[in-house]
């Protein structure tokens, strides 16, 4: 069914006249952020992980069909329309491929996946499929990058000089359990941490054209198999330098994200522990901030990224019904994997 692109009464109304059947692939940290607002859109038909206990508590949870096996899921629910992959890092590939090839769409938790050669078999199986990969970037609903993304667009900041990006979070040695820590399928830091401002760099100031830097493990060397503090200088292709600083051991807690941007016709600058605070900001012209509350994906003993699932969701029924729909897609996620390869070739542990 399609819907003409009218905003928000339109996709309301679809769902009035159609759900979608979603089918949720990996049980673990992220899955419950996907399944509260699969709920709001569509029906969660079935849910799937290796780890039975997960699997089953989690389609009681959700009054789901439980499966142990992606490719049981696959040949067993036909009628699904969507599949949410939300398993470690370095399984994306192999799980989006299958899904894909099965003749579902796929909305992929990011990134995308931990390889560039990988990205690429995703976008050739597609292109194939038929079908649409999208990628999870909830930082592009940043009310205050949105506010960037637009200046940069029309011009209004006239020429970029640099940029400094900085990413100082807390992950405590209890975090790193099970995948997370390892080489695969955690993949590291810039994968697991970063990768959405990773992505909103790209998304403000366009790709990377060269990088030197430096890697170490300071903190934890006993827990984690590659880097937890890292430090890079940059020339994008448009001509900007910058630098991003980032690291874990921010001590006890997160102390935040932080962005700077130096151009012809103002200074910028953007923090808060998500990106959500305007600290400073001298403007040639008049120009009002949207400043939101916004909340983080909340662990208990940990935060992560900010939750902006909610808008992930009503963008991904918005797009799958009106191709012209803005929504990060493959090529997006290959961008920002291509981009942290670059990174940590540069910087070599």
């Amino acid at each position: 069914m399609r819907v003409p692109q009218r905003g928000t009464f339109f996709i309301i109304l679809h769902l009035m006249l159609y759900m979608y059947k979603f089918g949720l692939i990996g049980c673990g940290r992220i899955a419950p952020r996907h399944a509260e607002q699969i709920k709001k859109i569509g029906n969660l038909i079935a849910v799937c992980d290796t780890d039975k206990a997960k699997s089953d508590a989690f389609a009681k949870e959700y009054n789901s069909t439980a499966y142990y096996s992606i490719d049981d899921l696959l040949s067993n629910e036909k009628d699904i329309d969507i599949i949410s992959i939300c398993t470690p890092n370095g399984f994306h590939a192999e799980h989006v491929i299958k899904s894909l090839q099965s003749g579902k769409n796929v909305l992929c938790e990011k990134p995308l996946c931990i390889t560039g050669a990988a990205a690429w078999q995703l976008i050739e199986t597609e292109k194939f499929s038929r079908k649409k990969l999208f990628v999870v970037k909830s930082t592009r609903y940043n009310p205050l990058l949105k506010d960037l993304k637009a200046l940069i667009d029309e011009n209004k900041l006239g020429e970029i000089f640099s940029f400094q990006l900085s990413c100082f979070w807390n992950r405590p040695p209890e975090y790193y359990t099970d995948w997370h820590g390892t080489k695969f399928p955690d993949g590291g830091t810039l994968y697991t941490q970063y990768s959405h401002y990773i992505d909103a760099l790209l998304w403000l100031l366009g790709d990377i054209d060269s990088v030197k830097g430096f890697a170490a493990n300071k903190a934890l060397k006993d827990v984690i198999e590659f880097e937890d503090t890292g430090v890079a200088s940059l020339q994008m292709k448009s001509g900007v330098l910058g630098t991003i600083n980032w690291s874990v051991n921010s001590y006890q807690k997160n102390y935040g994200i932080s962005l700077a941007l130096l151009a012809e016709k103002g200074t910028i600058i953007i923090g808060g522990e998500y990106l959500n605070e305007l600290v400073y900001n001298k403007l040639q012209f008049d120009f009002t901030f949207n400043i939101q509350q916004t909340t983080a994906n909340d662990y208990e003993f940990y935060k992560g990224s900010m939750s902006k699932h909610e808008e992930v969701y009503l963008n991904l029924v918005h797009a799958l019904n009106d191709p012209s729909h803005p929504f990060a897609n493959s090529f997006d996620g290959l961008r920002t994997v291509e981009a942290i390869e670059k990174i940590y070739k540069a910087v070599k542990l």
